[in-house]
């Protein structure tokens, strides 16, 4: 019986990471830890009564307590907060922590499972994008394995097995365009929240959903790829690809050009991540290629959609400028999907933080944890009204 433990599991990766749980009779969950959605925390904590259950707050959790009365027979760790994360992360029965939580708050759950020893299955590329090289060295010395549970990067693992002795020569990123693909930045003036979280093809949550719009999910993926892969970031080249049937792809130094293919679904990652490298059935629509008249790739209007060059400049900076860059759009996002701001705002945002934040080299991880409540407050006086 494989024992789990999730981050972040009323979200979209949590809870289809929980569907995978329940089409499979060998996985337990051994610890659950959740945002602010307790009444879909409370239906899991019903269903899967793992040891330890986590929510944001002291106050929902007084609220989850009460809601669980009744469960007499059941008596898990209850926890909130920070420390509520990293007792999940750290959950002595726990195989392998999914991170799924969302932001730069998952930086210090994720090394505390490291150092407990357990693999990761990443969905949480924060992580990475701000303390890459921390989280890297750490995985190494401990001997564990980092999953990537994003589609495209689990793509991209998928598509080196077996060749661990042959060079890359490029890794093919692939992004779908998102739901404003094709226009120019003065169509863009008056994008609205609903307009921007209408994704043509994946189901995520808002903050993913409108970095897809933006593109600075893509940024943000070419950063978590440099890392994972240990390949420089001119090896990584995004592409364009709308159906999202072309989840990436490698580039070996012959030429060879090797590809993970599928419908769009998320559950085939975190799957393939929960049991690699063994492959199950796994129920869903699978690719029909007599209905596909055409793949289309085309390449990223880079000057529109600005995230690509904010990532890769700040690969060019270093030291604590992925985090500044990730930090500024966090803080852009929120209030995007607050109504407070313009959807180029976000770009806006991200451009000053860049621009004026002081940049650490070779960081900590306390520099790194400080770089989230610096900025906020740098953008909250700059943009004030």
């Amino acid at each position: 019986m494989k024992k789990i433990s999730i981050i972040g599991s009323t979200g979209s990766i949590g809870t289809q990471t929980l569907e995978v749980v329940r089409n499979n009779k060998d996985i337990e969950v051994a610890a659950l830890a959740a945002g602010r959605k307790i009444d879909i925390l409370e239906q899991q904590v019903r269903e899967f009564r793992p040891r330890i259950v986590s929510i944001s707050d002291e106050r929902l959790l007084a609220d989850l307590k009460a809601r669980l009365s009744d469960m007499s027979d059941y008596s898990p760790e209850f926890y909130y907060g920070m420390e509520g994360l990293k007792a999940a992360a750290t959950c002595e029965e726990a195989d392998i922590v999914v991170t799924a939580i969302v932001g730069m708050i998952g930086v210090e759950p994720t090394l505390a499972a490291i150092e407990a020893g357990k693999d990761i299955a990443l969905a949480n590329k924060e992580t990475l994008v701000t303390a890459g090289s921390i989280v890297m060295k750490k995985a190494a010395e401990m001997g564990i394995k980092i999953l990537p549970v994003d589609s495209e990067h689990s793509a991209i693992f998928q598509s080196l097995q077996g060749n661990s002795m042959n060079p890359v020569k490029r890794i093919l990123l692939t992004a779908s365009g998102g739901p404003f693909r094709g226009k120019k930045r003065e169509e863009l003036l008056n994008v609205t929240v609903k307009e921007a979280l209408n994704h043509p093809n994946w189901s995520m949550g808002p903050k993913i959903t409108v970095d897809s719009a933006t593109m600075v999910n893509k940024g943000l993926e070419v950063i978590e790829a440099k890392w994972l892969f240990n390949v420089e970031p001119s090896q990584i080249e995004v592409v364009i690809q709308p159906q999202s049937i072309i989840h990436s792809a490698v580039e070996y130094a012959d030429g060879a050009v090797i590809a993970q293919l599928g419908t769009p679904d998320m559950k085939l990652p975190i799957q393939y991540a929960l049991y690699y490298p063994e492959r199950r059935f796994l129920l869903g629509d699978r690719l029909d290629f007599t209905k596909i008249s055409g793949i289309i790739i085309d390449t990223p209007d880079r000057e529109t959609f600005k995230g690509l060059d904010f990532a890769y400049n700040s690969l060019e900076v270093g030291g604590t400028m992925p985090a500044v860059f990730n930090a500024a759009n966090e803080f852009a996002v929120a209030e995007f999907l607050a109504g407070k701001i313009s959807f180029l705002g976000i770009y806006d945002r991200i451009e000053y933080a860049m621009a004026h934040a002081e940049i650490k080299q070779n960081p900590t991880v306390s520099d790194i944890v400080e770089v989230m409540p610096y900025v906020t407050e740098m953008l909250k006086t700059e943009f004030s009204e």
